[in-house]
């Protein structure tokens, strides 16, 4: 039973707040489903994007192999303190129904070359070249995993108010007009019948 008093300003109240619950929940359901499809297509991209890092690094490190075979190990560990490459990141972020999601920019800072190509293997510029990749596809990957994450906690808390609206306060307002209009019924129909027999008694 309802703890509001059955009356005609709680009844418009109570209304009025459906009213607006169901608005409510009209928006958290499109945005539940915003959410989910965004969630779909990035889902996707992510194991795209994770693919191209494995490939990216299977590449990267078959040619250091190549590299190492034709110079030798000690003599590749002496030119790798010769490059000076400095990875800058810098971030920016975008709005998707209300997330914030990251925006990762990476740019290489270097003054190529490093060291005289006399008697140094092709497989060795091959090999910067190819981390250098490595390192613009991770920072791909995980600009898309943290937007991922972001957007399935979302997804999650959108979900849950949708089910509360859905299971429990629609149906409690439902409930309360129901009651009130009920209880309003009766009393008018106590009042009509009242009023019939102060009639029939000849008292009005």
């Amino acid at each position: 039973m309802s703890s509001l008093a059955a009356t005609k300003a709680n009844l418009i109240k109570a209304k009025k707040n459906l009213e607006l619950t169901r608005e409510g929940y009209e928006l958290l359901e499109e945005k539940r489903r915003i959410l989910l499809n965004e969630l779909a297509g990035l889902a996707n991209l992510v194991a795209k994007a994770e693919e191209d890092v494995e490939q990216a690094i299977a590449k990267a490190y078959a040619v250091v192999d190549q590299a190492m075979m034709e110079m030798g190990r000690e003599k590749l560990e002496e030119l790798s303190f010769a490059v000076g490459i400095k990875p800058e990141l810098s971030f920016s972020s975008r709005q998707v129904v209300g997330v914030t999601l990251p925006a990762v920019h990476l740019e290489m800072v270097d003054h190529p070359p490093y060291f005289s190509p006399h008697q140094v293997s092709l497989y060795v510029d091959e090999a910067i070249l190819r981390f250098k990749e490595l390192l613009k596809l991770l920072a791909g990957l995980a600009e898309k995993k943290i937007a991922l994450v972001r957007l399935a906690l979302e997804a999650r808390r959108t979900i849950h108010k949708v089910r509360a609206i859905e299971k429990v306060h629609l149906p409690a307002l439902e409930k309360t007009i129901k009651f009130i209009s009920e209880r309003l019924d009766e009393e008018n129909r106590e009042a009509f019948s009242n009023q019939k027999w102060l009639k029939e008694k000849k008292f009005l």
